[in-house]
């Protein structure tokens, strides 16, 4: 990176210094590394056809022609605002330090365990996507494999442990995977479109736009049968979920150039390209399909029902090899960002074995014990849900509806505090990247009733226990905190804490040789 100048890196420096941190991490990531982790999270190529389902078993055509591009701009909104709080305050596990900074101590500890439930219960969820992916298209044809707990679990240990690996060997190699990951994602879904185009029977521009209600039977019960309007409404989870995981661009701060600039830019841009090329690819795949009433019959099965009617097998092999090395690199930045919120939390004390999970390898630069203890998480949460159900919802799925609430109410905690702490004295300094007060705290607004939104469409049925769980957990972090953490977790540095660790800072970076 011959434009990264020592100026630059001491300003990044003092930036971190002035928030109570060391420069243990390596900055080894470009804007570019800064946009492509979040890119690759984010992944059209994953949550964009994992989930295709909701739209197409729900409100049909409509529910992709015109839901998507509502549903990522409830996403943009997310981002926007989050990214105006990053310039001012780039740190990794930014949610974390945002809600400690520009609330208070429990404010900032709620936003951590939010962040940190979502994004290791979200690594098990899409690595259970990539597995589900990899059985349609590979596992069953080629390998002759059946779907079982433990052929599940097995590739889980397999993939993630491979993911863990990659981020152990340092951000240097993870970055340039993500990097690579952003092109392959962008090239991949072009090809798709373009395949799908070609092997449209019609262009039936209008289907886009047709509302249907393939609620209950005639969309194989991915939705219970319920009301056009409602249908469609919850075909917008299919964006809102996909849309996520844009906060990776603030856990990479400290390993990002020029952070105060980069992060935004990169937390804002994911979100947009991810939400026209995921438009065009998805556009492009309603057109090809052969009828919209037989598509909706086959539930969560219509991608691979589409792609075997309509394409090519070997232009399709090809297709599925592409999108599923994009589906295993969307788990690596995961696991990225999952280890830098650990990682973050615990410098400041707040998780069990704090001091292991915040050391910093001197060899690679990156946070081994986070990496690892994040992974392994993901995979015994997959197992273990696996095996319950209530009624008959397994508690994998619950759990993962609940999940995307939790990651959003960790974005919406900061962006709230953010709508009354402005010009204060917590937060009287803004960063380079400003859209000043006044829309900033329209987002603000935007965001609340967003957030509004995603929790009433995140706890309707099959997913209605995740209200219980979601109440549940808020009752228990109130117990937890007002019994034991309110007098033991003293969150992150300020004041003249910043100043007396000073002598600290100096000495965790000697030890990681950071100069």
């Amino acid at each position: 990176m011959s434009d990264y100048t020592d100026l630059d890196k001491k300003q990044d420096m003092s930036v971190l210094h002035s928030m109570g941190y060391a420069q243990e991490l390596e900055r080894r990531m470009s804007s570019f590394s800064n946009f492509a982790v979040s890119f690759s999270i984010i992944c059209i190529l994953s949550g964009g056809i994992n989930s295709l389902a909701q739209a197409t078993a729900g409100a049909g055509g409509a529910a992709i022609g015109i839901g998507w591009p509502i549903g990522c701009f409830v996403s943009l909104v997310f981002a926007v605002a989050m990214a105006q709080i990053s310039s001012a305050y780039p740190t990794a596990g930014g949610l974390y330090h945002w809600g400690s900074i520009l609330g208070n101590r429990f404010t900032g500890w709620l936003t951590a365990w939010f962040n940190l439930l979502g994004l290791v219960t979200v690594l098990g969820a899409i690595n259970v996507g990539t597995y589900y992916f990899f059985m349609g298209s590979f596992g069953t044809s080629y390998f002759g494999l059946t779907d079982t707990t433990v052929v599940r679990i097995v590739f889980l240990v397999v993939i993630t442990g491979a993911q863990a690996l990659v981020n152990h060997m340092g951000i240097g190699l993870t970055a340039k995977l993500t990097d690579f990951s952003g092109y392959l994602i962008f090239a991949t879904a072009i090809v798709l479109s373009a395949v799908c185009l070609f092997a449209a029977p019609s262009y039936e521009i209008g289907r886009l736009f047709t509302f249907a209600n393939y609620s209950g039977e005639a969309g194989g019960n991915v939705w219970p049968a319920t009301s056009g309007t409602w249908v469609f409404l919850l075909g917008l989870l299919l964006p809102i979920y996909t849309i996520t995981g844009y906060d990776a661009s603030a856990h990479t701060s400290e390993e990002t150039v020029k952070a105060a600039h980069s992060v935004p830019r990169g937390m804002v841009s994911s979100v947009l390209w991810s939400a026209l090329f995921g438009y065009i690819m998805l556009c492009s795949f309603v057109l090809m399909l052969p009828n919209m009433d037989d598509a909706a019959k086959q539930g969560w099965n219509v991608f691979f029902w589409a792609m075997d009617a309509q394409v090519n097998p070997v232009v399709k092999d090809i297709l599925y090899f592409a999108i599923l090395v994009s589906q295993w690199l969307c788990g690596l930045a995961t696991v990225t960002s999952v280890s830098r919120m650990i990682f973050a939390f615990s410098r400041d004390g707040g998780l069990p074995a704090s001091k292991a999970l915040a050391k910093v390898s001197p060899k690679y630069r990156t946070p081994v014990a986070a990496i690892w203890t994040g992974s392994i998480l993901s995979v015994l949460f997959v197992w273990g849900s696996s095996l319950v159900s209530i009624g008959d919802t397994p508690v994998y799925t619950i759990v993962v509806s609940c999940t995307v609430i939790f990651l959003f109410f960790s974005f919406a905690i900061p962006i709230t505090l953010g709508l009354f702490a402005w010009g204060t004295s917590k937060w009287d300094k803004m960063g380079p990247w400003n859209i000043g007060e006044g829309a900033f705290k329209l987002f603000a607004v935007l965001t609340v009733l967003a957030m509004i939104l995603i929790f009433v469409l995140g706890v309707q049925p099959p997913n209605g226990p995740a209200l219980y769980v979601t109440v549940g957990f808020l009752v228990l972090a109130g117990i937890v905190w007002f019994g034991f953490e309110q007098r033991r977790f003293k969150g992150p540095p300020i004041g003249d804490e910043v100043a007396r660790r000073q002598a600290e800072i100096a000495a965790a970076e000697k030890a990681v040789g950071e100069h």
